[in-house]
């Protein structure tokens, strides 16, 4: 796949992958500044660049890693729900046209009950 079309793709996850890389460079670069002197008050703004910089970019790393993962969940989600969906409609018009035929079918009573039952799961879509 090109390099392009993936950070297109994939772009959540890249820019968790480039947050945690700045977020790491921060806090080496930040320890780095502060264990080269033994004063305080030098230590002081290693500290707050590096250290809290380092810190806040790796939160926002985690974020984003956590909603590309759900992302890819709920897409996963839509498509069981389609597909649910589908098989549903063919088993209303199976057995629609099972009672058409004179057939053997299921009662009235029980497609109103599983359509309900399907439509308290999953909302107003199965219909």
């Amino acid at each position: 796949m090109d390099l392009v079309k993936f950070l297109r793709a994939q772009w959540d996850r890249a820019a968790a992958v480039a947050a945690l890389v700045c977020g790491i460079l921060a806090l080496v670069l930040g320890y780095i500044g502060i264990s080269a002197t033994p004063w305080t008050s030098e230590q002081l703004p290693y500290i707050v660049s590096g250290g809290i910089a380092g810190v806040f970019l790796l939160g926002v790393a985690a974020t984003l890693y956590v909603s590309a993962d759900l992302r890819d969940e709920w897409r996963k989600m839509d498509d069981l729900d389609r597909h649910l969906v589908a098989l549903l409609e063919q088993h209303d018009s199976a057995t629609h046209n099972a009672a058409s035929n004179g057939s053997t079918s299921p009662g009235r009573q029980d497609r109103r009950r599983s359509r309900a039952a399907a439509e308290r799961a999953f909302g107003a879509e199965a219909e």
